[in-house]
C-alpha cells in the first residue's frame, strides 16, 4: 500500500482510471508492503519513471535492433566505441542523450544481448522523464556493457513474488544447451497488461517466455525453465530526489568497475555477485586506486 507523508493514500483522480500510471497505482496498492513518499511529487515520479520503463520496452521491442552474444555486438560507431568486450563506450565528445536515442532511432545498427538491453531501456526511460540537459550532466561515462550501471541508477535487487511493471525479473533456465549458452536465461520488463518484454523473444506471457526457453534446452533435458522471483528496479525515490536537487546535485562520483565477464543474458544478482567478489579482493589489497572515477 501506499504512505504519503506516513499516511495512507487512496488513488485520487489525478491519472485517468485506464492509464498505465493507474495501473502501477492499484498494483502498489494491492501490495501488502508499505511504500512510503515524501510528497506527492516523488510518487508521481516513480509512476511517470515505471510509465517510461513500460514504454521503452515496447519501443525497443518495436525497433530493429538484434540479439546477439557479446563477440557479436555492434553499435553506431558515430555515437560509440565498440570495445573488445563487446561494450559500447560513449565517444569522447557525443552527447549521452544524443547516443542513447539514436540506438532507438538508428536500431538496424544495434545488436546486444538482453542484460545491456536491459540498461538501454533504463537510461532511456530516465532521459524520457528528466530531460536532456540533466541527463548529459548525470550520465556523462555512459559504458554499456551486461548490468554495468550508474550509481546514479541505484540499481537493486530483492526476492519477491510481487512485482510491479516497469519491475524487471529474471526467467532461469538451468539445462540451457552449451552450444548456446546465450539462453543460460532471460532478463524481461513487466508490462502493464501482465505480458514480459524480454530481448530476443519479445513480448509475451511468462508461459510464452518459458516455452521459448524451452526449446534452447539441452537434449534430454528435464528440468523446465521457469520464472524466478529475483526484482530489478532503478531506485526511484533517489532519482526523485536528485532530479528535483539538480541545481544542487553534485555530479562528481565514482563509477563502478566494469566487470568483463562474457556471459551474455545473466541476471542482475549474478553481475552484482562478481562485482561484489572484485570489490572485496580490492579491499583485502588494499587497492582503492582501481576504482574508477
Amino acid at each position: 500500500m501506499i504512505q504519503l507523508l506516513g499516511m495512507p493514500f487512496q488513488q485520487s483522480d489525478m491519472w485517468p482510471s485506464d492509464s498505465i500510471e493507474s495501473v502501477i497505482m492499484q498494483r502498489i496498492n494491492e501490495d501488502q508492503v508499505v511504500y512510503s513518499y515524501q510528497s506527492i511529487n516523488e510518487l508521481s515520479f516513480e509512476l511517470k519513471l515505471r510509465k517510461n520503463i513500460i514504454l521503452s520496452a515496447r519501443a525497443l521491442n518495436r525497433s530493429k535492433v538484434r540479439f546477439e552474444v557479446f563477440e557479436k555486438s555492434s553499435c553506431n560507431p558515430q555515437y560509440w566505441h565498440l570495445t573488445s568486450t563487446g561494450g559500447f563506450l560513449l565517444r569522447y565528445g557525443v552527447k549521452p542523450s544524443d547516443a542513447i536515442q539514436d540506438i532507438y532511432m538508428n536500431s538496424s545498427q544495434y545488436a546486444f544481448e538482453c542484460a545491456t538491453a536491459k540498461l538501454i531501456i533504463y537510461y532511456h526511460a530516465v532521459l524520457n522523464v528528466i530531460g536532456t540537459y540533466f541527463f548529459n550532466q548525470l550520465f556523462h561515462n555512459i559504458y554499456l556493457y551486461s548490468w554495468h550501471f550508474d550509481p546514479d541508477l541505484g540499481l537493486q535487487t530483492n526476492y519477491t513474488d510481487y512485482v510491479l511493471p516497469g519491475d524487471v525479473v529474471y526467467f532461469n533456465n538451468p539445462d540451457f544447451n552449451p552450444q548456446t549458452p546465450q539462453w543460460i536465461g532471460e532478463n524481461a520488463v513487466v508490462l502493464e497488461d501482465g505480458t514480459y518484454f524480454g530481448h530476443g523473444i519479445g513480448i509475451g506471457t511468462a508461459e510464452q517466455i518459458i516455452h521459448v526457453l524451452n526449446k534452447k534446452r539441452k537434449p534430454g533435458a528435464n528440468q523446465s525453465a521457469y520464472l524466478t522471483n529475483l526484482v530489478t528496479k532503478l531506485s526511484f525515490n533517489h532519482l526523485a530526489k536528485i532530479s528535483m536537487w539538480q541545481r544542487d546535485y553534485s555530479i562528481h562520483k565514482y563509477q563502478h568497475i566494469v566487470i568483463s565477464h562474457n556471459t551474455s543474458s545473466i541476471s542482475f544478482d549474478q553481475y552484482r555477485f562478481f562485482l561484489n567478489t572484485v570489490y572485496n579482493n580490492i579491499t583485502h589489497m588494499n587497492l582503492p586506486h582501481l576504482l574508477t572515477p
